[in-house]
Order: C-alpha cells, then sequence, then structure tokens
C-alpha cells in the first residue's frame, strides 16, 4: 500500500555520495529531523538542531571508515544509511562491515525505499569484499526490525539494557547477514 503523503514516485534511487551540495544537504537534515521526531534518529531522541546536523552529516563524508549512503525519490533525499567499515587495527573482523544510521523520514515511507537502500549498502560492502554485514536495533523499533528480518538479517542476540528512552531502559537486537557465498569466500 503507498502512502498518500507524496505521490507516488517516479524514480526511486538509493545511491553512495561523497559531497553534499546546499539542496541535498538540507533535504538530508529535513529528513533526519523527521526521522528523529518519530523516534527513529539513529541515536538522537530529539533533534539536535540544524547546524549540529549539518556538522555531523559533514563530518561522516570525511571519516575513512564510513560510506554515507542517501534515498531519492524524484531526485530529493528523504533518507540515508551508512555503511560502517571496521577500524584498520582492528584484522580479527576485517572481512565484516556494519549497516548504520539508517533512516527514511516518515513522510517518505512506504515506497520501497528503506528496502533499496539496505540493497545499496549490501552491494557496497559486498563489492569492497565484506562477507558479513552486521547491524544492532532498539527492540522498540519494531518496523526497522520487521524491516531488516524480511531482508534476510538474523538476529543473533539481545541487549536488554541497550539504550535509555524517555528515562526507560530499552532493550535492543543484534542482527548479521552473509554477503558471500561459501565459494566466493574461499580464497
Amino acid at each position: 500500500m503507498m502512502r498518500q503523503d507524496l505521490p507516488p514516485p517516479n524514480a526511486l534511487v538509493a545511491e553512495r555520495i561523497v559531497e553534499l551540495s546546499e539542496t541535498d544537504l538540507e533535504a538530508l537534515c529535513e529528513a533526519a529531523d523527521a526521522a528523529i521526531i518519530d523516534g527513529g534518529g539513529f541515536g538522537w531522541l530529539r533533534p539536535p538542531g540544524r547546524q549540529a546536523l549539518e556538522r555531523y552529516f559533514r563530518g561522516v563524508m570525511m571519516v575513512p571508515e564510513r560510506e554515507l549512503f542517501v534515498g531519492r525519490m524524484d531526485g530529493v533525499i528523504y533518507g540515508a544509511a551508512q555503511l560502517g567499515r571496521p577500524a584498520r587495527n582492528n584484522e580479527a573482523q576485517a572481512f565484516s562491515a556494519t549497516l548504520m544510521h539508517n533512516f527514511v523520514a516518515p513522510y517518505a515511507r512506504g515506497h520501497g525505499l528503506a528496502r533499496l537502500l539496505i540493497r545499496r549498502v549490501e552491494e557496497g560492502a559486498r563489492a569492497l569484499g565484506y562477507h558479513a554485514l552486521n547491524l544492532d536495533v532498539r527492540a522498540s523499533q519494531g518496523a526497522a526490525i520487521a524491516l531488516y528480518e524480511a531482508a534476510g538479517f538474523i538476529r543473533w542476540g539481545t541487549h536488554p539494557a541497550y539504550a535509555r528512552v524517555e528515562g526507560q531502559t530499552v532493550s535492543g537486537h543484534f542482527y548479521y547477514k552473509l554477503l558471500q557465498t561459501q565459494e566466493s569466500s574461499r580464497g
């Protein structure tokens, strides 16, 4: 079922970006604000303010271990996700990456943009040679959990004191997805 907040999109695109125009930065910050207000703000419980968000997203693109993917409908950014690579000194876990800070503005949900973002991050991780993709999510984020499980992520554990939201301790779930087949992981 399509959401009625936006017209049906003509073009859904999820792509890795290495620079942000002012227009893209404005749209990304607006989408992040909306996601935070809706309770899915990748760690923030309240919008931190426009300047903080701008600094955050500009900073993400400067970190060598992070890749920023954005989701667009008709050319406008409505969501984002990050591919986090392990630190260079972490040889033991150098085969796995992390899907993090994944969100779509609530007024743009229901069009498949979140699924497309996840696929693009997976493709990016696979292209870089990663064998597994990890993620974690608050147990209270039912729609995100359903999305990840439908995308083939496997829950491997729960942390009972994962986060604090509105003064309450909330549990969190940890997931992984294998990206390489056994044949392609030999070598």
